[in-house]
């Protein structure tokens, strides 16, 4: 077999066998999330949540909004969020404090598992991730109390399309769907990355980045792996380390690091637009939540020691 093949076949195997390994953690996790859904699990979270979002200034009926956000998704938070009765508007405060909850904690089961595939547990994943969100929505809200910022009525920007078809048959096709949507960006992924290395450019990028991977504690080999994962979302990033710690090129360390990044602050781009189209402020939903994000990722890092050479 000629070159050409054998690093063809390479590759094949290694987009085959990353999205196989997100898939088996998906799928199950997918069903069972809408399994709890039907039986109206998500009403029960809700209800325990009230009393929690008066602690960051949110009327009690949006823990139904965070709660649809922490199983399900950013997109079923939203839905929830502008189809709901109101007895009185939300302001614009309101909503970055609870968008910004959102972006931190959403889709739990499927990237908890994934995470904990990469190689942090399960409970870790979802509590940092939970009480993240409580913290900074706290702290922006009382930001935002302490000098009346951002009171206005806040306006969405969207509003959904009617849904036309509910039924089981209609919701496998949009997984199905969604799963080919993965296989083709983690394909894409794979070729960027190994492109990247063969021509030097994720050395450059590392040391571009290296005084922000110094601040963090993260290695320099896991630069490209975390933008992936910062600007296109966790289950990329996640899926792409899980094959690094296949391989053992990464140390746990890093990949303890990593992850616990990508946790609470990925999908920069599309989740960013996502919160502002219903109304939450860029300042807040993007910056705090990076700046936030780097700073208890910095504190964590020093409180794990580096392994000795």
């Amino acid at each position: 077999m000629q070159p050409m093949g054998k690093w063809l076949t390479g590759l094949a195997r290694e987009i085959v066998g990353i999205t196989y390994d997100l898939f088996k953690l998906m799928i199950p996790v997918i069903v069972l999330v809408k399994v709890i859904e039907q039986l109206g699990g998500i009403d029960y979270i809700s209800a325990a949540l009230g009393p929690v979002m008066d602690l960051v200034g949110l009327p009690a009926s949006m823990g139904l909004v965070w709660a649809t956000t922490m199983i399900v998704n950013i997109y079923g938070g939203m839905i929830i969020f502008v189809t709901m009765p109101m007895t009185e508007p939300l302001s614009v405060a309101q909503v970055t404090v609870l968008g910004t909850m959102m972006l931190l904690a959403h889709s739990l089961p499927i990237e908890g598992r994934i995470s904990q595939k990469a190689g942090i547990g399960l409970l870790y994943t979802v509590g940092l991730r939970i009480s993240g969100a409580l913290v900074l929505g706290f702290v922006l809200h009382q930001i935002y109390s302490s000098g009346n910022y951002l009171s206005q009525t806040n306006e969405a920007l969207w509003t959904p399309a009617p849904v036309l078809d509910d039924s089981l048959q209609a919701w496998a096709m949009g997984q199905l769907a969604t799963l080919f949507q993965v296989f083709v960006i983690i394909a894409i992924l794979v070729v960027f990355l190994r492109a990247l290395k063969w021509s030097g450019i994720e050395n450059l990028f590392a040391r571009a980045l290296q005084p922000v991977l110094r601040f963090l504690g993260l290695g320099e080999r896991t630069t490209s792996i975390t933008i992936i994962g910062m600007t296109l979302g966790l289950t990329y990033g996640g899926g792409l380390l899980i094959n690094e710690a296949k391989k053992g090129d990464i140390s746990k360390r890093d990949i303890f690091g990593s992850m616990s990044l990508l946790a609470v602050c990925h999908s920069l781009i599309e989740d960013t637009l996502l919160i502002m189209l219903i109304g939450g402020d860029l300042w807040g939903i993007l910056f705090a939540r990076m700046a936030f994000a780097a700073l208890l990722i910095a504190v964590l890092m020093r409180l794990i020691p580096k392994p000795k050479n």
